[in-house]
């Protein structure tokens, strides 16, 4: 079991298949604010699908593949947060997450890619981690630049978002550029 304190607020739990109901009605609740950046709405539209989302996170967290959490605010789940994939071979991470539009402006996101890149890098011992977001997504991109990533670049039409293509901006940080700010 995964959970880490990130202080008196705000904590991530690996997510369990009891989340489920949670979970999906957040995302239901936050549909339309989540759609114009997430790719993955039109395929969670019943309680099953969120299921099945929660399993495979399992599989993979049992493989070392990925840690995928619920984010909790105050005892309430309001969001996912986690390592899409880790490499361990290269010791590089993605961090993904999404939070419920409610709980937007308060800090939250940043607190846990803050706690979670610490986490890569002092107890996964990882070299690298890496946050990717679509060029438009303001709110995305000022996480790992108030954070101190480095912006690495742009991919080019790296996501297909319902009917149209965006650009991702990578953000990198290093474990000795993290453990030196």
């Amino acid at each position: 079991m995964f959970i880490h304190k990130v202080d008196e607020d705000v904590s991530l739990k690996l997510i369990e298949l009891r989340d489920a109901d949670r979970v999906f009605n957040l995302t239901n609740n936050s549909r339309n604010y989540l759609r114009q950046w997430l790719p993955w709405l039109d395929f969670t539209t019943k309680l099953e699908d969120t299921q099945e989302f929660i399993k495979m996170c399992l599989k993979d967290f049992a493989e070392n593949k990925s840690i995928n959490a619920v984010i909790l605010f105050k005892g309430e789940i309001v969001g996912i947060a986690g390592f899409n994939r880790i490499n361990w071979s290269n010791k590089t991470a993605s961090i993904g997450y999404w939070l419920g539009e409610e709980y937007q402006g308060n800090g939250i996101v940043t607190k846990v890619a803050k706690a979670l890149t610490s986490y890569a890098f002092n107890d996964l011992k990882l070299n690298k981690v890496e946050i990717r977001a679509a060029v438009g997504n303001l709110k995305s991109r000022n996480i790992p630049e108030r954070l101190g990533f480095i912006n690495e670049g742009c991919i080019r039409q790296s996501e297909w978002l319902y009917d149209h293509y965006v650009d991702s901006v990578v953000y990198g940080m290093l474990a000795h550029e993290w453990n030196n700010h």
